[in-house]
């Protein structure tokens, strides 16, 4: 017999393995909001509950990740996701106002646009992640009594599983133009088929008119793969709990952009230096683009 999850469980999945970057990324978004740079109320409560000390403290601003040595991390923590939180927030807002009525977000993980953003009243937004997230994010709103701003529906599968069909189950409309936003997953270590497979999954699902967000990394070379190893192995003796080489990608694979090309779709890539000047925020410093975040790309897509 199976005993359901309780918060407890589903906290501690967040605190463990690949569960600890979407506690690190709502740190990262609770620094940004207590400077005033992005609005999420839910960020740094979020954090709180789960209860990872590091996450805690970098959320309240009471540790800068990029103070922690020449290998300590992102540059200018707060301001990096500020810019990355605005694209995406951005996105889904454009999507809104051009029409789109379905949302999908794949590891959804701690985000919290289903309620923090302005959607059209009859937008269905559905968010897909790991059943013990979806559960921890959806049981600790409700206890905190805040209703989502759309019509949400929470998906709890791990992707690396049929995920389209648990979709259209609780409802997606595959003949309706969707606004995907694949957030992180592209960026944290995955293999290149699963990479590969998470996009086909997305073009087979994807009506005429449908646009998609995403960052995706691209394969480091040998210093940026060190800064990485270093960066990680600083981060363990934090007492994050990443298991493997790290969350990183590593080795060969697909390039992103010409893989979603390919399947018909007309991508605009950008880099971080785009973000913080769409964000108005200071331009980043060489020495500051010479790690973690020159790694990181984005991208927007349309499908014709």
């Amino acid at each position: 017999m199976t005993m359901a999850p309780t918060d407890q469980d589903d906290a501690g999945s967040l605190a463990t393995g690949a569960g600890v970057i979407a506690t690190v990324l709502a740190a990262a978004r609770a620094a940004a909001a207590s400077r005033g740079l992005i609005s999420d109320p839910f960020a740094a409560p979020l954090v709180h509950k789960v209860g990872l000390e590091f996450c805690i403290r970098v959320a309240d601003g009471d540790l800068d990740i990029s103070r922690l040595g020449k290998d300590g991390g992102f540059p200018r923590l707060a301001e990096f996701s500020a810019a990355r939180t605005k694209f995406f927030d951005a996105f889904f807002t454009d999507a809104a106002r051009g029409g789109i009525r379905q949302a999908v977000i794949l590891g959804s993980g701690l985000d919290t646009r289903a309620y923090r953003l302005w959607w059209p009243a009859e937008t269905m937004v559905y968010e897909v992640d790991h059943p013990h997230v979806v559960d921890f994010k959806t049981s600790t709103m409700r206890a905190w009594g805040s209703a989502p701003s759309a019509n949400r529906r929470a998906v709890g599968v791990d992707l690396r599983d049929d995920w389209p069909a648990a979709l259209r189950r609780v409802g997606f409309d595959a003949a309706a133009p969707t606004a995907w936003v694949i957030e992180g997953l592209l960026v944290w270590y995955v293999p290149s088929d699963a990479q590969n497979r998470l996009l086909d999954g997305v073009t087979r699902l994807s009506a005429p008119g449908s646009r998609l967000a995403a960052d995706h990394a691209v394969p480091p070379s040998r210093p940026q793969a060190v800064h990485n190893e270093s960066l990680v192995e600083r981060w363990r003796r934090r007492g994050l709990s990443l298991t493997g080489p790290g969350p990183f990608y590593s080795g060969e694979h697909t390039d992103v952009v010409r893989h979603l090309s390919e399947s018909g779709w007309i991508t605009v890539p950008s880099g971080i230096a785009d973000l913080f000047a769409a964000a108005r925020l200071p331009k980043l410093s060489v020495r500051e683009l010479d790690g973690a975040p020159a790694a990181i790309r984005y991208l927007a897509a349309t499908r014709p």
